[in-house]
């Protein structure tokens, strides 16, 4: 394992507003990160191969105009100096939240079936409740998955906050590829643990409940849920209840996810 320590780059600007969460995140897990802006990641003044790990953020990139994600993904397709291609395949990581999952399908890097990660396979469409759904919402890792930052997660809750998060595949045979090939990472579940399409546990209507996706490797990794908003016990809205009664505070299990990301990285990549 290297000295050094792993390097984030956090994209900002046009909308996006998670950055103070997710670089939170990142350094608690034990990276070095830099919050960039996106004109300066796009003119070349912050290379992308300088960093370990890439975080598409949550918000609202330039007012989700056209729809969530799609004016971002443009700009990053066609304006990006460098490859996210050759980024993936040099064996680094990326992590799309909310927006970011949403830039990331409309871009075509997930769910980069047979390593093409630029044609477009799935998207995240208006929720079937025509509303923007602000709540927690519990999920489960699928146990097939390959996705390198759900390692040791079965059970968690995570707060999800969209309007656009219904997923939904190109066709039957891209669902079917997901599932057999174990790039399906989060569902949406009922209390009883299972796999649900009923409201308002799965808050979008997404297809077979799929919250979150990676691409074959698994070091690609979208969700709609937000993890940078669950990394202390404060943030579960049940700890004054549980604190009240005495029983032990919510486990932040959203930091699982970027201590599982770091941990791959000191183990991989960093020299």
């Amino acid at each position: 394992m290297g000295s050094k320590r792993p390097r984030a780059l956090v994209i900002t600007g046009f909308g996006l507003n998670c950055e103070a969460e997710t670089a939170h995140a990142l350094e608690k897990a034990g990276a070095d990160v830099s919050k960039v802006h996106l004109n300066d990641i796009l003119d070349g003044h912050d290379r992308i191969s300088a960093y370990h790990l890439l975080a598409f953020i949550g918000g609202f990139s330039f007012g989700d105009h056209i729809a969530a994600g799609r004016v971002m993904s443009i700009k990053m397709r066609y304006r990006l100096p460098e490859s996210l291609s050759e980024y993936i395949r040099s064996g680094n990581l990326i992590i799309g939240i909310c927006n970011g999952f949403q830039t990331l399908c409309k871009m075509g890097v997930l769910p980069g079936f047979d390593g093409d990660y630029e044609s477009q396979q799935v998207t995240l469409t208006e929720n079937d409740s025509g509303i923007f759904r602000d709540a927690w919402v519990d999920l489960r890792v699928d146990p097939k998955t390959r996705c390198i930052f759900t390692k040791d997660l079965d059970l968690l809750p995570l707060p999800i906050r969209h309007g656009e998060g219904k997923f939904v595949c190109r066709d039957e045979s891209v669902e079917e590829r997901l599932k057999n090939q174990g790039q399906v990472v989060f569902r949406y579940v009922d209390k009883s643990g299972d796999p649900t399409m009923n409201y308002p546990e799965n808050p979008n209507g997404s297809l077979d409940a799929i919250a979150g996706i990676c691409d074959p490797t698994g070091r690609v990794f979208g969700l709609m849920p937000h993890p940078e908003a669950f990394t202390s016990p404060y943030n579960h809205p049940q700890w004054t209840i549980r604190k009240a009664r005495g029983e032990s505070l919510p486990e932040p299990l959203g930091m699982r996810i970027f201590e599982n990301a770091v941990r791959y990285v000191r183990e991989n990549l960093v020299k």
